[in-house]
């Protein structure tokens, strides 16, 4: 009884990490809703509040990401590699961080006009952030999940490369078509602080992978 109530302490500490993994989830893809509302704002007080909103949720990540990385810390035991877990809060991170600094410069350079192509990152940027969600909730049952968990990154690779197709497309036309100097870094820099969103996306896909591979 006693070597029971003991290994049960273990797993009751073991899935604390998967609640946190879903609320880190949950709040980055209401950021990620927020920057998709901003990139199609043209008010500029509008774009700044909606800044300040995102902010807010950059700071609610940090402290999830910290509790993550306290019980990676004191856990005996974790559902899977320390590394991997350290990993994939820091990807998810990092995420919400690219988020952040793109509504800060949508906030700051305020370019004259929402741009489509910067609109439709923004939509593919809340796609990937929605399935981070439908990930994370399936982390606690990862082997018989493998599939779809594969499935789930491959549509987050997916989206990458079509980001990047939009993102060479709006560059190629900005260089080509913006006469304005000082717009043109305006949306420059905005619309590659927003492809660097799906790049660090496509990144927590594949430390997803690496964690099904090993425990295959």
């Amino acid at each position: 009884m006693k070597i029971d109530k003991f290994l049960q302490f273990f797993v009751v500490k073991e899935k604390r990490f998967f609640p946190l993994f879903v609320q880190s989830a949950e709040n980055i893809r209401n950021a990620a809703q927020l920057l998709l509302e901003q990139t199609k704002e043209e008010d500029a007080d509008a774009r700044r509040d909606y800044a300040h909103r995102i902010k807010e949720c950059e700071t609610l990540g940090d402290r999830i990401t910290d509790k993550i990385i306290d019980e990676v810390l004191d856990a005996v035991v974790t559902p899977f590699d320390r590394e991997d877990i350290h990993q994939m809060a820091e990807d998810m991170d990092t995420f919400l961080d690219c988020i952040r600094d793109c509504s800060k410069k949508i906030a700051i350079y305020q370019p004259k006009d929402p741009s489509h192509k910067v609109i439709e990152i923004a939509e593919y940027v809340l796609k990937d952030a929605e399935i981070m969600l439908e990930i994370t909730g399936l982390l606690d049952n990862m082997r018989d999940k493998a599939k779809e968990l594969d499935r789930l990154c491959d549509i987050i690779k997916e989206n990458e490369h079509i980001v990047d197709d939009i993102y060479e497309s709006y560059m190629s036309n900005l260089f080509e078509f913006e006469k304005d100097p000082i717009e043109l870094v305006k949306k420059k820099n905005i619309i590659q602080a927003i492809e660097d969103t799906s790049d660090v996306g496509k990144a927590l896909s594949s430390t997803v992978r690496s964690i099904v591979v090993k425990l295959g």
